[in-house]
């Protein structure tokens, strides 16, 4: 199957986001200066880490998380580390961009505890990236206020904005959508519980679809997320997402758009970014046609260029159709380098 369309929503520019410290990016330089080394179109770049993240509880698990770092630098830095911080941002949103990114998803609910903050941080990132990329902005946050001030700063002229998300839990965010035009993703999950089966995902869709057409949000600015959930936790969950992608595209037709976060498919697993991608190319198979992702990973370009009759592609879905049900087999194959 040749994939000639993907709707990518760029998830790199989160606060979530981690490297390694003491990894490929994350090295300690003269002095105990620690930074962020990264490749732009010139070259090579470097983020400076901010003192108050060195120390701390992510930095103690070795982690540090880089977009929250470039956003400080760029607001709270000195004249260069907010150069620095800047540059970051946009050399991200620049490469997803390249690499074929739809929307590009900004998320800084993690970066404090501080609405009041974020509500100026989100504006001020949206503004940033809006400067580098022509791509139309992806507003995530579970705060209302921070949705808005996104939106907000969104320009027209790069097209509609999304919101990620709305759902039955939250139907005041379809209220901010439909305020702003922009296209949302229509989340599967219920008023108070996450569904698990495909009954479950229609019937919570049943309910927030006339909403969202009551808003005059109509079927082909929908991009529904039918939810996935790691196949560690239950070797039946790739299934079950693959069962409800075929229900809804066959209930609501080709309108419709079908997203995911389809990364979440591999958490707790070796070899992650191999099973997102044979994870991504099955799901398009039964009637996706976009999903939440790093398009650095997941593109069209890299799904087509899977081999289905490799070792590594058959092991990986042998793991997501339940075949190899405790993902031994998979496991195995990734320790010894098989993969």
């Amino acid at each position: 199957m040749q994939i000639s369309k993907f709707i990518s929503v760029g998830e790199n520019i989160h606060c979530t986001r981690i490297y390694k410290v003491g990894g490929s990016y994350v090295k300690e330089g003269d002095g105990g200066n620690w930074s962020i080394h990264y490749k732009t179109e010139e070259g090579a770049g470097q983020l400076p880490i901010p003192e108050q993240f060195i120390g701390g509880a992510d930095w103690e698990n070795g982690k540090v998380k880089h977009c929250a770092a470039a956003i400080w630098q760029g607001n709270y830095g000195n004249d260069a580390d907010k150069s620095a911080g800047i540059a970051y941002l946009q050399a991200m949103a620049r490469k997803q961009e390249a690499a074929g990114a739809t929307y590009l998803d900004i998320n800084v609910d993690e970066f404090s505890t501080n609405v009041e903050e974020r509500v100026r941080l989100m504006k001020w990132t949206v503004e940033v990236v809006q400067q580098a990329s022509s791509l139309p902005i992806s507003i995530d946050s579970s705060n209302l206020d921070i949705l808005r001030a996104g939106l907000e700063a969104c320009g027209a002229a790069k097209g509609p904005a999304m919101v990620n998300s709305v759902s039955l839990e939250r139907p005041e965010a379809i209220e901010v959508a439909a305020e702003f035009k922009a296209v949302v993703i229509a989340s599967a999950a219920g008023e108070k519980d996450l569904p698990s089966t495909t009954d479950d995902r229609l019937a919570n869709l049943d309910g927030l679809m006339p909403t969202l057409a009551e808003a005059g949000i109509a079927l082909p600015s929908i991009h529904i997320d039918p939810l996935v959930f790691p196949v560690s936790v239950d070797s039946r969950n790739a299934g079950s997402f693959l069962e409800a992608v075929r229900a809804i595209r066959g209930k609501y037709g080709p309108q419709i758009h079908i997203v995911a976060g389809l990364s979440n498919i591999s958490f707790g697993m070796p070899s992650r970014k191999l099973i997102n991608q044979v994870f991504t190319h099955m799901a398009v198979e039964a009637g996706a046609d976009g999903g939440i992702v790093d398009p650095l990973q997941i593109n069209v370009p890299v799904l087509n260029a899977l081999d289905p009759e490799s070792e590594p592609y058959k092991l990986a879905h042998a793991l997501l159709t339940g075949e190899d049900e405790f993902g031994m087999n998979f496991i195995m194959a990734s320790r010894e380098g098989r993969l």
